[in-house]
């Protein structure tokens, strides 16, 4: 293990000084994708005790309102029934409004650090050709040099410019699936919201209509 930790610290030495801010930027993608993991898993789930009633026709507005006044107020699912439970004795177009208010709101926040992930997946590749350009000038310039040339000093150069291409390609790449599936992720939640919301606020029109 430790022969392999040096081998790896001796590629990642050879390969010029844009390894670092490689490293940095690769360290940068996977705390953003940590973070939206958990959010994903923490908040962004629907609770299961929630699943039962909305799977039923029709739900009972009051009886689901007690359940959701139970749930974690975090949790984006509750948020966005009680952002409508709130308002069930109002106009049915003021529900839908606040809950598409309530939606946008969520949507903000699944999205943040998405951002972070795609700059990653564009800048890695650029931060490795940089470094592919600068290791192939160093092994030209010997070239251009007088007297006999180092071959060990041009494979150097060479080498540089391919380690740094090759982390920058590997980053970008974890980056992009990453991206791709929180991307994925957030499309099946919110989808979900508005299925399950427009369930609610047709129970909700039908109590309003039924009432004297």
């Amino acid at each position: 293990m430790e022969d392999q930790i040096d081998a790896m610290l001796t590629v990642l030495g050879a390969g010029g000084i844009f390894v670092y801010p490689l490293i940095v930027v690769g360290v940068i993608a996977i705390a953003c994708a940590i973070d939206r993991l958990y959010v994903y898993l923490r908040w962004a789930r629907l609770p299961a005790y929630l699943t039962r009633p909305l799977a039923n026709a029709p739900i009972d507005p009051d009886s689901f309102q007690r359940l959701v006044a139970k749930a974690a107020p975090d949790n984006y699912y509750v948020r966005f029934f009680a952002a409508i439970l709130a308002n069930s004795r109002q106009p049915v177009w003021l529900i839908e409004s606040r809950a598409a208010d309530e939606a946008a709101l969520i949507e903000r926040r699944l999205d943040q650090g998405l951002w972070i992930l795609e700059t990653v997946v564009t800048a890695a590749p650029l931060l490795g050709l940089l470094g592919t350009i600068t290791g192939m000038i160093g092994a030209f310039r010997l070239f251009g040099a007088s007297g006999a040339v180092d071959p060990a000093a041009v494979t150097g150069g060479v080498a540089e410019a391919l380690i740094a291409t090759a982390i920058g390609i590997v980053i970008a790449l974890l980056a992009l699936a990453a991206y791709n599936y929180f991307s994925h992720r957030r499309a099946i939640v919110l989808d979900e919201m508005e299925r399950l919301g427009t369930r609610l606020i047709d129970r909700i029109r039908m109590s309003q209509g039924a009432a004297p």
